[in-house]
């Protein structure tokens, strides 16, 4: 298997349905799995849900893999507590490394594809979309590194209230894609500062990595699609 030819990364794991793929990461609590949105069985929104809610699987991500007739889901997966997506196209050295990237904690947002998703689809009551299936991979860094992410609720322009004016340019760059690096010489500030920036703006706005970020700023209206 792709994933095993890595000396970092192992399959731990394999399921055919979404029942499978929550049974598995309740009893396997890998760092990492890889939703296959398209296989029979449970919905890849439902099972994405299940898994982050699992006791004690705060540390399970998941990671989508999605095609573009298939992109109203992404915008729910993200609400229901994914990390990100992949194109299935995605070629095998990117999906190495984005697996890598999710398990080491961050969110796996392509600005040439995401930003569009998600303005398309924020405007959708509820965001999410019909349901599919899901085949899931649980994979595990070799170290045993992991992070969390969890589905939060919609949130109200009000909870924006608390950040300062510079968190929101942050945050809204966040959601248009931008990386860390974009950021801080759009606003011409240091790497570092917007790191900071955007520590600040997980622990105030109760989210977990940068694809609930993207959420929390479409949500709250601080970014309306299209725009």
């Amino acid at each position: 298997m792709l994933i095993d030819s890595s000396d970092d990364l192992v399959t731990v794991g394999e399921a055919g349905t979404g029942d499978e793929a929550v049974a598995l990461a309740a009893e396997l609590l890998p760092d990492v799995v890889l939703m296959d949105i398209r296989m029979p069985g449970m919905t890849g929104l439902e099972a994405t849900g299940r898994i982050r809610a699992l006791p004690g699987a705060e540390g399970v991500r998941v990671l989508v893999l999605t095609t573009f007739d298939l992109d109203e889901y992404v915008y729910g997966a993200l609400r229901a507590g994914a990390s990100g997506f992949l194109l299935k196209d995605t070629p095998a050295a990117d999906l190495l490394a984005a697996l890598r990237v999710v398990a080491d904690g961050q969110a796996l947002l392509a600005p040439s594809v995401t930003t569009r998703l998600i303005a398309e689809f924020a405007r959708r009551p509820g965001g999410a979309a019909k349901g599919s299936a899901v085949k899931g991979s649980a994979v595990n860094g070799r170290d045993g590194s992991g992070g969390g992410s969890v589905g939060r609720a919609s949130v109200p322009m009000a909870e924006l209230a608390g950040l300062s004016e510079r968190e929101r340019e942050v945050l809204l760059l966040i959601a248009r894609g931008r990386t860390n690096d974009q950021i801080a010489e759009h606003l011409g500030i240091s790497r570092v500062t917007v790191k900071t920036h955007v520590r600040r703006l997980l622990a105030k706005l109760d989210a977990h990595d940068r694809a609930q970020l993207v959420v929390v700023a479409y949500e709250s209206g601080l970014v309306t699609p299209g725009h």
